[in-house]
C-alpha cells in the first residue's frame, strides 16, 4: 500500500461477534498506521539524540549505509555525520531541535518525508547569541528486519534569524524551575524513569 499524508479509505468489514456492522480498518490501513507512528517516533528520536548529546540513540536512527547532508557544514555517510555531530555542538550551551509538522508516504519497506523543523542553538561564547534555523528535512527511510532508519537526510534552510542572548531575562522567567543540561543531567532523566539513554 502506497499513501502520503492525505485521506485515506479504509475498507470496512464485519464484526462476526457483534450484532451490528462495525467499521473495522484491513490489516493494510493498520499496517500503514503503525509505520507512521514508527516513523514519527524515529524523526523525534533523532531530535532527543541530538540535544542531549544521546550518540548512541543518534546512531540507531541511520543505516550504516545511509547519507546525510547538512550541507555546506557537512555531507558523508550517516555513521560519519554521528562521529561529527559532538564537535558541532560543543560550542553550543543548549540546542533544541523540535518537528513542527512531519509528512510520510510509505510504499511497502521503503518511505519519504517532509519534516519542517526548528533548530535553536544558544552559542557558549561571550557575548552568546541565540541561532534559529528554520527549515525542513527530506528524507528517505527504509525498515529493514522489521525496524525503519534513516537512509538520507537533507537539510533545506528556508530562513533563520540570530539575535542577542538576554540572560537577567530569562533568569527571572526560568526562576525556580530545572535547569536545562544537553547531557544526562538533563531533568528528562531524573524526572522522568522510563526515558533511557540509547534505547529508542
Amino acid at each position: 500500500m502506497r499513501s502520503g499524508s492525505s485521506i485515506w479509505v479504509v475498507p470496512i468489514t464485519k464484526n462476526s461477534t457483534s450484532k451490528e456492522s462495525v467499521p473495522m480498518p484491513s490489516a493494510e490501513a493498520l499496517q500503514l498506521m503503525l509505520d507512521k507512528m514508527a516513523l514519527h517516533e524515529l524523526v523525534q528520536n533523532y531530535c532527543r539524540a541530538v540535544d542531549r548529546r544521546d550518540y548512541a540513540l543518534l546512531e540507531s536512527v541511520y543505516h550504516p549505509d545511509s547519507i546525510d547532508d547538512h550541507s555546506p557544514m557537512f555531507k558523508g555517510s550517516g555513521p560519519e555525520f554521528v562521529r561529527w555531530v559532538p564537535s558541532s555542538v560543543e560550542r553550543f550551551e543548549l540546542t533544541q531541535h523540535v518537528i513542527t509538522s512531519a509528512s510520510f508516504v510509505v510504499d511497502g519497506t521503503i518511505a519519504e518525508g517532509e519534516c519542517f523543523i526548528v533548530a535553536y542553538h544558544l552559542r557558549k561564547r561571550e557575548p552568546q547569541r541565540e541561532t534559529i534555523a528554520h527549515g525542513r528535512y527530506l528524507d528517505r527511510y527504509e525498515k529493514r528486519d522489521g525496524v525503519w532508519r534513516i537512509l538520507y537526510r537533507k537539510i533545506i534552510y528556508d530562513w533563520s534569524e540570530v539575535r542577542p542572548y538576554d540572560k537577567e531575562l530569562f533568569a527571572k522567567i526560568s526562576r525556580g524551575s530545572a535547569k536545562a543540561s544537553p547531557d544526562e543531567n538533563d531533568p528528562l532523566y531524573t524526572e522522568l524513569k522510563l526515558f533511557k539513554r540509547g534505547v529508542r
